[in-house]
């Protein structure tokens, strides 16, 4: 079998533990000879504590594998097989920022979501596409996997101007919508076929069982017929969107939903929590230093089970599986953002979608979805556009055309405060914006 060269850009992140356990428990499949950890100067000293863990974790499962870590991007991207990428431009402080300041406006303060998720994007695009341009160099037959949120505009952005054709963008909303709702359903996994059709956190779903028969009336009356709330995201208190809503949908949504069925109420819940608990970030950064106090311990060598509570569970696993998928032919189910190509009629053929596909060794291959109803095409339609506008200004530095998204946000009420907040968000993000300073 070839041996596997894997390159890990983040390598410092909290999650790598994961996806280290992930390889390892593939090995028989996917042998993984050479695993380059790479971060940044700010990230070293995570770096080599993370870097420590998987070097024991090698060792422990005892199978052949070296784990280099490293500053220079290019080295480790040299003659690589697959490029995994889980960065954060700016750490956990920029987040902060992200929440912080649309929350002092009285707007929701989301990291992927509103004005925290657009600026997000502007300061991970440029990073992404520089990425890009150095595996079209040194292993421009790679694949590049992106979990690095806003997954779906990386995905974008990297296919509209990294003309970079072999990416594959993950997200774990739908991984853990799975296994969730499979066991509400009191099945397993294996036994449903989970359609999804949409964009990255926004999003919608049905599930037909082996026999033929569709489950998704019944899995909408058991998430939302009853009177207790169900929730399969950390970060969002609670899924309880009226039944007689989204029986009418016929089809499951994400649960990123809730900030665009019900704005008030989330942002008053998120505002609440503000002012008692101060951020989602600051909370975060909290279990981060948690962790790593963890991965310090010398005698740690498999992944705590305290990782779970950091958000995003199950996604390293889904990015092995789908190097796997790939790398194997084996043609695994999952859904990922991929290029639409006519998968879902109400949208550009040449636009980043999140979809149901069949991972193969020419990669994503998506399962035919159609056209959506009016009661979700609308906002799909919206998010769509207004994802456009944001990668085209994070390439261009354009403010005309970062202001145009942020008006165009339903997360985002109101225009005078668009631009207070955009400009306020600007200049506090400036180190990482160079393209709206020339």
């Amino acid at each position: 079998m070839k041996k596997l060269k894997i390159v890990t850009i983040g390598g410092g992140s909290s999650y790598t533990p994961e996806l280290v356990e992930g390889f390892i428990k593939r090995h028989k499949e996917l042998p993984v000879s050479e695993l380059w950890l790479v971060d940044i100067e700010e990230g070293k000293h995570k770096l080599e504590i993370v870097g420590a863990m998987a070097e024991r974790m090698v060792k422990a499962a005892g199978i052949d594998c070296e784990v280099h870590l490293t500053l220079d991007r290019r080295e480790a991207l040299k003659d690589a097989d697959f490029v995994t990428i889980q960065l954060r431009v700016g750490l956990l402080d920029a987040r902060v920022l992200d929440e912080r300041i649309p929350l002092s406006h009285g707007l929701i303060g989301q990291e992927t979501n509103g004005a925290g998720g657009i600026f997000k994007a502007l300061r991970t695009v440029p990073v992404i596409l520089d990425i890009v341009e150095d595996m079209k160099e040194l292993c421009p037959n790679a694949w590049l996997i992106n979990f690095t949120n806003p997954a779906g505009m990386v995905t974008e952005a990297v296919l509209r101007y990294g003309n970079w054709n072999k990416v594959v963008g993950l997200c774990n909303i739908p991984v853990n919508a799975v296994f969730e709702e499979s066991e509400l359903l009191g099945e397993k996994p294996k036994d449903l076929f989970f359609q999804f059709a949409g964009i990255n956190h926004l999003h919608w779903h049905t599930v037909v069982d082996k026999d033929g028969q569709d489950r998704t009336d019944e899995l909408i009356k058991k998430m939302y017929g009853g009177s207790e709330s169900t929730t399969i995201v950390a970060n969002i208190k609670d899924n309880d969107l009226i039944f007689e809503q989204v029986e009418n949908l016929h089809m499951m949504p994400c649960p990123y939903h809730n900030y665009y069925y019900y704005t008030d109420k989330m942002l008053a819940e998120e505002l609440e929590d503000f002012k008692n608990n101060g951020t989602r970030a600051e909370k975060v950064k909290i279990i981060e230093e948690e962790l790593f106090e963890l991965y310090k311990d010398p005698k740690l060598d498999y992944k705590p089970q305290q990782l779970a509570e950091r958000g995003g569970a199950r996604y390293s696993d889904a990015a092995c599986e789908i190097i796997n998928s790939i790398h194997n032919d084996k043609r695994t189910t999952m859904t990922v953002s991929t290029r639409n190509n006519g998968t879902i009629t109400d949208l550009p053929d040449d636009s980043a979608v999140e979809v149901t596909c069949m991972i193969t060794g020419k990669g994503p291959i998506p399962y035919n979805f159609g056209s959506f109803k009016p009661q979700e095409r609308g906002l799909l339609q919206l998010m769509k556009s207004m994802e456009l506008l944001t990668v085209e200004a994070a390439v261009t530095g354009d403010k005309g055309t970062l202001l145009q998204a942020f008006t165009m946000n339903p997360l985002i009420t109101s225009g005078d405060v668009a631009k207070e907040v955009m400009e306020e968000l600007l200049e506090a993000h400036k180190s990482y914006l160079p393209q709206f300073f020339k």
